[in-house]
C-alpha cells in the first residue's frame, strides 16, 4: 500500500512539474504590454520590432510574408535602405539567417555600429533576413493553430531546412529577380542549411556562396553544460510533455522570457549578472565583457523567441552522436519512419556551394572539434578562419560590440568576391 501512495504522489509530483514547466518555458499567457514596461524603464530598444527599430536608427525595412510548401506562414524583413550606403546596392541580394531561439532581430540588437544586419546594408547590398517557423515572427499556419493544434509543434531542424528556407530563397529570387543569392548563417541558421542541400540538393543550384559563422551540425563536444542540460531534459521529457500539450518551448511572452528580460535591466548588478549567465550558457571560462550593458539589456527584449521542445529535442541528441543526422526516435519508430533501425544521415557532401567557415576557440556550444569534423566533411570549403580575439565566443556572434571589426571585414571580403 506504501509503494503504491509513493507512486501515486511521483505521478501527482511530475504532472504538476510539466504543468509548471509549460507556464514557464511555453505559451506567451500574459505578455507584459508595452506601456508598463515602458513605465517600468526597460529600455526604448527591447519594446520595438525589426522595423520599428531599424527605422529608429535610420533604415528603412520592409517585412514581407512567405508561405511554404506545408503551410507555415514566414516573416521576412528586406531593409530596403540604408543609412550608410552611399553607392548603388549590389547584387546578388544577401540572405542572413539567425540561430536557434532567435529571430532577425538578434542581428541588430547591438545597434548601427556593431549589428551584422546593419553593418551588411551599410556596405551596400539587398540584405533579406529570415525567421523560421515557431519563433514570434513566423508563429502562424495556414490552417493549423499553435496555441491549440500540436501537429503545428511537430517539426525540427528538418522541417527548418526542408521547407523554411527553400521557401524564403525562392521568395527573395523572385522579389528580386536574381538568378542566385549569398547566405550568411548562424548556428542553426547554418546547419538548416546543410539539411536543405541533403534533402532537396536543387537549392544549392541557387545559391552561389554560403559564410558560416560558428555552424551547427554534429555538436558532440559541446562544453556548456548549461544548454547539454536544457537540450537532454527536454528530449527526456518530450514525451511527458506532449501528453500535458507542452510543446512550445521559451517563446517571447512567456513567464520565463518577461521575467528575464525585467530582471536584466532592473539593476546594473542584474545586468552584470545576466551578463555573467549568458557566459556560463556559452561556457566562457572567463568574463569576456564583449556584449556591452546597453545590449545585454537590450537583446533580452527579443530573446528567447521560442522554437519547439522536439527541436530542442534534437539538439538534446546532436551532443551524443558523431554524425549529423536526423531524429532518433529508437529502433522501432526509425524502422517506421525511415526504414532503418538507426536515423539517416545529412549528406554533406551534397553541400556544393562555396562554403566560408568562421568560428571562435572559446565557443562552448559549437566547439571547434566539431567545426574542425564539419569543415572535413564538406566539398567546397575555400577558407576556414579562427576569429583572432581567444576568447570569442558563441553569442559574441550577433551581441558582441567588436563584431565589425572581428568578423566583419571576412565577411565582406567574400560577399564582395561573390557579388557585383
Amino acid at each position: 500500500m506504501t509503494s503504491k501512495r509513493i507512486n501515486t504522489w511521483s505521478v501527482l509530483l511530475l504532472s504538476a512539474g510539466v504543468v509548471l514547466a509549460g507556464y514557464l518555458l511555453s505559451t506567451p499567457l500574459f505578455p507584459i504590454k508595452r506601456e508598463t514596461k515602458t513605465n517600468l524603464g526597460y529600455p526604448r530598444d527591447s519594446l520595438l520590432n525589426f522595423t520599428e527599430l531599424t527605422s529608429e536608427y535610420g533604415y528603412l525595412a520592409e517585412e514581407h510574408k512567405v508561405v511554404t510548401e506545408d503551410g507555415y506562414i514566414l516573416t521576412m524583413f528586406r531593409i530596403a535602405k540604408s543609412r550608410n550606403c552611399e553607392g548603388k546596392i549590389r547584387s546578388p541580394p544577401v540572405f542572413l539567417m539567425h540561430g536557434l531561439l532567435q529571430s532577425s532581430d538578434s542581428f541588430i540588437d547591438s545597434g548601427p555600429n556593431a549589428g551584422l544586419a546593419y553593418l551588411i546594408s551599410d556596405a551596400c547590398y539587398d540584405l533579406w533576413l529570415g525567421n523560421n517557423r515557431g519563433n514570434y515572427y513566423s508563429r502562424h499556419h495556414v490552417t493549423l493553430d499553435p496555441d491549440s493544434d500540436p501537429r503545428y509543434w511537430d517539426f525540427y531542424i528538418n522541417e527548418i531546412g526542408s521547407y523554411d528556407i527553400p521557401a524564403m530563397i525562392d521568395y527573395v529570387l523572385e522579389y528580386t529577380e536574381s538568378p542566385k543569392l549569398n547566405y550568411v548563417g548562424f548556428s542553426q541558421g547554418t546547419g538548416t542549411f546543410f539539411v536543405m542541400c541533403s534533402e532537396r540538393p536543387e537549392y544549392c543550384d541557387k545559391v552561389q556562396l554560403v559564410v558560416g559563422l560558428a555552424p551547427a551540425a554534429r555538436q558532440i563536444n559541446t562544453k556548456s553544460v548549461l544548454f547539454r542540460g536544457i537540450t537532454q531534459t527536454l528530449e527526456k521529457l518530450e514525451s511527458a510533455l506532449t501528453i500535458y500539450g507542452v510543446q512550445e518551448v521559451l517563446s517571447k511572452g512567456a513567464f520565463c522570457q518577461e521575467f528575464v528580460a525585467f530582471f536584466c535591466h532592473f539593476t546594473d548588478f542584474t545586468r552584470k549578472l545576466c551578463a555573467k549567465t549568458m557566459d556560463i550558457f556559452d561556457y566562457v571560462e572567463s568574463y569576456h565583457g564583449a556584449i556591452n550593458n546597453k545590449t545585454t539589456k537590450v537583446l533580452f527584449g527579443h530573446f528567447p523567441a521560442g522554437t519547439s521542445v522536439h527541436n530542442m529535442a534534437r539538439y538534446g541528441q546532436s551532443m551524443k552522436s558523431n554524425n549529423f543526422e536526423k531524429f532518433n526516435y529508437g529502433r522501432d519508430k526509425n524502422l517506421q519512419v525511415y526504414g532503418s533501425e538507426e536515423p539517416p544521415k545529412y549528406n554533406l557532401s551534397a553541400v556544393t556551394v562555396p562554403f566560408v567557415c568562421i568560428y571562435g576557440k572559446n565557443d562552448g556550444l559549437v566547439d571547434t572539434e566539431d567545426v574542425k569534423w564539419l569543415v572535413s566533411q564538406l566539398p567546397n570549403v575555400i577558407e576556414s578562419v579562427e576569429v583572432e580575439d581567444p576568447l570569442w565566443n558563441h553569442m559574441d556572434v550577433t551581441y558582441s560590440e567588436y563584431t565589425g571589426q572581428l568578423i566583419f571585414p571576412k565577411i565582406s571580403e567574400y560577399l564582395s568576391k561573390y557579388s557585383t
